[in-house]
């Protein structure tokens, strides 16, 4: 059985909802972060010594990163639903989304997170932050004209590793002119899948 070791408010959650939605038997491990620094607890390092999450565990293997995990697991248990044909040009814009999601769009996001610590010494940085956050929004809300979900109609494992980008936007208030991207948030927080992701793995802060 696939063990998902679970940190609240993290990328886990989107995991927790890709098994629900595969429909594949899972079990959780929790694990809260620290109250005062926000940060993991020494026991994940246990699991792998990064000490990050999500990590999880299947067949005696232990696999980290949330792109990866979603990719195995969709090879492994999706029969073929959640990831478009290999050697297709839909496998290609698939690959390039699940690579994006935490390769570059949440670059910003986590910068303008870490400066606001800073105070005023990080206003020198906040016009090219500002910038790169509204190019990155602007590219998403693009490739969510006129379709329910990042490479159509259909759900694929690309729109559960960009969920945690889309959904820290909204949070931030950033989506309040991307429509296209507040409509893709509305959708996957209506799925029941996802419903059930977030009773089994706690409060999540970005729901």
């Amino acid at each position: 059985m696939v063990i998902v070791h679970h940190l609240n408010h993290s990328r886990s959650q989107r995991v927790l909802w890709f098994l629900e939605e595969l429909g594949t038997p899972y079990e959780i491990k929790h694990y809260a972060r620290d109250l005062t620094t926000n940060l993991a607890p020494p026991e994940l390092t246990a699991i792998h010594r990064l000490g990050k999450s999500p990590v999880i565990e299947d067949d005696g293997q232990i696999i980290i990163e949330s792109g990866a995990i979603l990719e195995y697991l969709s090879a492994k248990y999706g029969n073929g639903r959640f990831s478009p044909p290999a050697g297709t040009p839909e496998a290609i814009t698939h690959s390039q989304w699940m690579h994006y999601a935490e390769g570059s769009a949440m670059l910003p996001f986590l910068l303008r997170l870490y400066t606001s610590r800073l105070g005023d010494a990080a206003a020198p940085l906040m016009p090219r932050i500002d910038g790169e956050t509204m190019n990155h929004l602007s590219y998403i809300e693009s490739a969510l004209a006129n379709r329910d979900f990042f490479l159509g109609d259909q759900i694929t494992a690309a729109d559960f590793q960009m969920s945690f980008v889309a959904e820290i936007a909204h949070l931030g208030g950033a989506t309040a002119q991307c429509p296209n991207i507040a409509g893709f948030v509305k959708r996957i927080q209506a799925r029941e899948g996802y419903k059930r992701a977030l009773e089994k793995g706690g409060e999540y802060r970005f729901a």
